[in-house]
């Protein structure tokens, strides 16, 4: 009995764990990274082939990781991997690289653009403090106001939602996607239905502009696309934690890919019926694609509607987020390689509380620290670093368990895996070329945890077989 209370419990249902997938990855993007992607590109056809490649490029991924949640169903996802494909150190770089950057970090630009709308909705833009930094040549201004206090109460609020239990926590999601689903919905189907539309041939139109050009502008643009893609890879972080997880697992993973590479198409092509490219590439945060779209048909009322759709959006990919990101800290406290009290679990509700606690802590303190634009693109390099790794590790646990049973094998094996992996180092090269300040101090925070990597290698570590 009281080795069960120390183990996680299966209460993620098939119905949740579609949740989590489209959930978790229907945040922000699609309502503000198209306007980036048309400055970058400058035509509305290779906006729409930078979300078409970038969906089917994480498709790729999601089809490798199908089957690597099904041959390894345990809390930590691709920490769990990498352990059992190369070994501690990979595996802790990762785990480090998701607690101090990727998880906090797509937490606090959840939270920081759910408050950018709260705070519009609500007229309360007004900083209280304003402070103006020069850090390393660069100009910074950091604010302090309501912004900040509802990006930090968000986070703080379903940290404890998912303090609750699993079960709890993946209820949630449900309600949340199908409301953020349904937003979305009214969104496209008034537009196609109500607005008076331009022609289709503006897809053929030209937006010019003086940034990038050539395959580094299409390269900028799959980077703004993947973070509406990011998070297809957090759901096999929960995979101990899901029922009959050889099924549920990729039935999950690929349907729910390829639910939100249709959403994600069909919105897009809503914008452009109702907007020209020149009028989208203008729109900022404060007046996004998607109110200048639904303006044609609701008129004034269309600013409050949109927020209200984004903000609900927003909160259930941060209760995914929140949900999956606690249990990689969990699973390296499992064994040895991080600080023991994060592999605790609640003695009522069975989830990794003190993870979940300090997880939400640390997103908290980025969430008043950094803008999201920054933050993002701090996520997406340095999660793709390790994307790419995992994708790999496919071929490692073929090699290194080739009689372990696979209820679920990659579809488009070697080929799928192969893309993957190519497309992820060209697209890291070419963030290094693009945006060198936002992945310069990616692959910093994620070297900042090799000393954290031999303390607890010395002290910590079992003697025990990586991933047994």
């Amino acid at each position: 009995m009281s080795q069960e209370k120390n183990q996680l419990i299966r209460g993620l249902s098939l119905t949740d764990t579609i949740s989590l997938v489209v959930g978790t990855i229907i945040g922000t993007g699609i309502f503000l990274k198209t306007s980036v992607m048309a400055q970058n590109v400058g035509t509305p056809w290779l906006v729409l082939m930078a979300w078409l490649a970038a969906g089917v490029l994480s498709l790729a991924g999601a089809l490798t990781y199908a089957e690597l949640g099904v041959l390894l169903p345990r809390a930590g996802g691709e920490y769990i991997y990498l352990r059992k494909a190369y070994g501690d150190a990979p595996a802790f770089m990762y785990g480090w690289m998701r607690f101090i950057v990727a998880t906090s970090g797509s937490m606090a630009s959840l939270a920081v653009g759910f408050s950018i709308f709260f705070a519009s909705l609500f007229r309360i833009n007004e900083p209280w403090l304003t402070k103006n930094l020069n850090l390393f040549g660069s100009d910074l201004q950091w604010q302090f106001g309501w912004t900040q206090v509802v990006a930090v109460s968000v986070i703080l609020i379903f940290t404890a939602i998912n303090c609750v239990g699993v079960a709890f926590g993946g209820h949630v999601q449900s309600v949340l996607t199908v409301a953020k689903v349904s937003g979305i919905t009214i969104i496209v189907a008034g537009v196609f239905m109500f607005s008076n539309g331009v022609d289709w041939q503006v897809l053929g139109s030209e937006f010019r502009t003086p940034n990038l050009t050539g395959i580094q502008a299409f390269g900028a643009a799959m980077l703004a696309a993947l973070w509406a893609y990011d998070g297809w890879n957090n759901m096999p972080m929960a995979a101990g934690e899901v029922r009959n997880p050889h099924r549920n697992v990729p039935l999950a993973l690929i349907g729910g890919m390829i639910v939100i590479l249709a959403i994600y198409l069909v919105t897009n092509l809503a914008y452009f019926h109702a907007l020209p490219i020149g009028e989208i590439a203008a729109s900022n945060a404060a007046d996004p694609v998607p109110t200048k779209a639904v303006r044609a048909f609701l008129g004034p009322i269309a600013s409050n509607f949109v927020a209200v759709a984004i903000m609900i959006s927003i909160l259930g990919a941060l209760n995914g987020s929140t949900l999956t990101g606690a249990r990689v800290p969990f699973a390296m406290a499992r064994d040895g390689l991080f600080f023991s009290k994060l592999g605790a679990l609640s003695h009522r509700s069975r989830v990794p509380v003190w993870s979940l606690v300090i997880q939400g802590i640390w997103a908290a303190a980025l969430a008043m620290l950094g803008t999201f634009d920054q933050l993002t693109n701090y996520v997406v390099f340095a999660s793709w670093i390790f994307y790419g790794m995992t994708t790999a590790s496919v071929f490692m646990l073929r090699r290194k368990m080739p009689d372990a049973p696979r209820p679920y094998k990659t579809l488009g094996y070697p080929i799928m895996p192969v893309v993957f992996v190519l497309v992820a180092i060209w697209l890291l090269v070419n963030t290094l070329q693009t945006n060198p300040v936002e992945a310069f101090t990616g692959l910093i925070l994620i070297a900042l945890g090799l000393p954290l990597y031999l303390y607890f290698r010395r002290h910590s570590l079992p003697e025990s077989d990586p991933a047994d």
